[in-house]
């Protein structure tokens, strides 16, 4: 580990996590796209990208929250998941719902294990600039409208079969491009599939404890060697203030799909990718 040479560099690398991570903390769970904000804040700020890895670990507190917020449905989901393997109860839906996770997380993590072993530059490829990022969050917004407009909205939790999860969970794989966005791109596709709001939006939780769990652990040795990251203690604070805020933009989300659609984030998305995008280009032409 390398640590900052004065009392004002540890100050102010906390202070960067902790902003790092307030970011984080709103934009996981909603779905407007954690990675594309993680990235434009920290340009904005005049920062630089804090990298894949300290990303990637910040999102660790995502996971504490979301583990927080739902551990009775995953204690049911483990409990009935045992009684299963007992029993052979496949069919009795916190099984199921074990079961479409499982099958939910295969697709991001192959995917990762791709980009990781077979595409060395990925962190400074163009897929992570900003135009790229301006475009695809544009069109992931008129994909959700898309879905908002035509999706059914029938389906709940306790009747999530294994072809629901592995479905949610190959546009789940997509979030590995910045800007997609992971519960906007599992959100959108659950809609298409016909699932109601806030049960689409959960079963998106759930689905992203393990893949992003897996995710922050890999990145945790390269997170703290990363001289920008400033050490252990900015990184636990950034862990620590998106813990606390991924838990209430959970809760926030949740009562609001109650009774409201998802057009205010459609709305968001589109704005975010034009203001990128034109902030670029002024750059360029400059």
């Amino acid at each position: 580990m390398i640590g900052l040479a004065s009392t004002s560099e540890l100050l102010e690398a906390c202070w960067r996590n902790f902003v790092l991570g307030v970011v984080q903390g709103l934009t996981e769970f909603l779905p407007i796209s954690s990675t594309a904000h993680l990235k434009v804040v920290p340009v904005l700020t005049g920062w630089g990208d804090p990298g894949v890895s300290v990303t990637a670990v910040i999102q660790l507190g995502s996971i504490l929250a979301v583990i927080a917020y739902f551990k009775s449905d995953l204690a049911r989901v483990l409990k009935g998941i045992a009684g299963a393997i007992k029993r052979d109860q496949w069919r009795e839906p916190d099984a199921r719902l074990g079961i479409a996770i499982a099958l939910g997380t295969m697709p991001i993590l192959l995917a990762g294990m791709v980009i990781k072993l077979f595409w060395p530059g990925y962190e400074t490829s163009a897929i992570r600039s900003l135009p790229s990022i301006a475009i695809v969050s544009i069109v992931m917004a008129l994909l959700l409208a898309l879905a908002e407009r035509i999706g059914p909205r029938l389906k709940q939790m306790h009747g999530v079969q294994g072809r629901d999860g592995l479905l949610v969970g190959l546009a789940q794989a997509l979030a590995l491009i910045p800007g997609v966005s992971r519960s906007g791109s599992t959100l959108t596709a659950s809609l298409f599939d016909g699932w109601r709001r806030e049960d689409a939006a959960r079963f998106s939780f759930l689905l992203g404890i393990p893949a992003i769990t897996l995710s922050g652990l890999v990145e945790i040795k390269a997170a703290f060697n990363d001289p920008s990251a400033g050490g252990v203690l900015p990184i636990l604070v950034g862990i620590c203030s998106a813990a606390v805020v991924s838990w209430l933009a959970i809760d926030w989300l949740l009562k609001y799909l109650q009774r409201h659609s998802t057009w205010i984030f459609v709305a968001y998305r589109l704005l975010f990718g034009v203001l990128v995008l034109v902030w670029w280009l002024s750059g360029t032409s400059n």
